[in-house]
């Protein structure tokens, strides 16, 4: 009775950990998908994980099978005491584990607020003999259940067909299971004696995703995953390919990295020819646009009416000015009117010599007496006859 008290901490603690959660999950989570229940939400950071795998059913310490007591539909649902979870029994083969494995074991997990998750995986023997041949042995896949989060117990070389000896011998109270009738074995149903007893609990499956699914995508693309695996180092021997595949897969190789060199090659001249022709486009306009400057400036410069056309007229007049002769004012005064100008005698001629005598006019010459009066007619006398 110790070791069973013991035991039974073992699967409150873990039942109340999933308890806790469950219902966390449940306020926090949204309703996007209705078939497996609210999503999870977002958590603050912790620990949540189990630190060690599921135990194997036949590991344990065995229990009084007189100490099991069923529990009803009702009771499981509205909650049990915390030393006595609902005991849940999911089985399958569980070849190649996904997450379509993964999500059932979790709806399993998640039927009531106290749940103890069994799951029994059938052996080699039973599988190849009922269904066919695995990807995995069963040790792998025995090993692969225990490290999933929602199991508390797996169950070895499980039975094909429930009995109810085994029922009582796991102190099973229900059985998960999707609500597809499952023929195999003889029987159309192998699950309707136990929907029969009320002891079934209906899961969904999870569409898109099932080990049928995933061996088809590994034979429909059987060359590549044979390539891929050379290319990582497994021998042909070791993936059973003759030695004339093996030579072709190699071929296949060379060739596709010749491709896909060209390929790089041909998106690479893409972004170059689709730069120059950017920055060509870029120039053009730049240039445009320094023409159409250029061409103005030259045309306000040396244009029909540009500046260098004024430039050249204001030179001209003021070369003409500057070259042509000044015009004598109309009337100029009379010789009579201008007011009489001192005379003056050149410094050679004194008082005492004696005046000169008359010389012959010649070139505008008057005399040795000059005046400023007889100068501005001179002045007068040339301008005239220049007009």
């Amino acid at each position: 009775m110790v070791h069973l008290s013991w035991l039974l901490t073992q699967m409150e603690a873990q039942s109340s950990s999933g308890l806790v959660l469950s219902r966390k999950r449940r306020r926090e989570s949204s309703t996007r998908d209705s078939e497996e229940g609210e999503r999870l939400g977002k958590y603050p950071k912790c620990t949540v994980g189990l630190k060690n795998p599921a135990p194997f059913a036949d590991e344990l310490l065995p229990v009084d099978p007189k100490a099991y007591e069923r529990v009803s539909m009702e009771e499981a649902k509205r909650g049990t005491r915390a030393n006595r979870p609902v005991r849940v029994y999911a089985d399958g083969i569980f070849d190649v584990f996904h997450s379509g494995h993964a999500r059932a074991l979790m709806q399993a997990k998640r039927l009531f607020p106290n749940t103890h998750l069994i799951v029994g995986v059938c052996s080699d023997d039973l599988t190849h003999k009922y269904k066919g041949f695995t990807v995995m042995n069963e040790d792998e896949r025995y090993d692969a259940i225990r490290h999933c989060r929602y199991v508390d117990e797996v169950v070895r070389n499980a039975p094909w067909t429930l009995s109810p000896e085994f029922l009582i011998k796991h102190r099973i109270d229900f059985v998960a299971h999707d609500d597809i009738p499952y023929s195999s074995a003889g029987s159309d149903d192998v699950y309707k004696h136990i929907k029969d007893a009320g002891m079934f609990a209906p899961t969904q499956r999870t569409e898109g995703i099932s080990t049928s699914d995933i061996i088809t995508r590994i034979v429909r693309d059987y060359d590549v995953y044979v390539r891929r695996n050379l290319q990582r180092g497994y021998t042909a021997k070791e993936l059973n390919v003759s030695f004339i595949n093996e030579k072709k897969y190699h071929l296949q190789e060379r060739v596709d990295k010749v491709k896909r060199k060209v390929r790089d090659v041909e998106e690479k001249s893409k972004e170059f020819v689709q730069k120059v022709e950017e920055k060509s486009i870029d120039l053009i306009q730049k240039w445009e646009e320094k023409s159409r400057e250029f061409i103005g400036n030259f045309l306000q410069m040396f244009g029909p009416e540009g500046a260098l056309k004024h430039m050249l007229k204001e030179g001209k007049g003021r070369m003409l000015q500057a070259i042509s002769p000044r015009q004598s004012p109309n009337s100029s005064p009379t010789r009579e009117e201008r007011s009489p100008s001192p005379t003056f005698r050149l410094p050679f001629f004194t008082k005492t010599s004696p005046p000169p005598s008359p010389r012959p006019h010649h070139s505008g010459a008057r005399g040795y007496l000059i005046s400023e009066d007889d100068e501005d007619e001179d002045v007068d006398e040339d301008e005239d006859e220049e007009n």
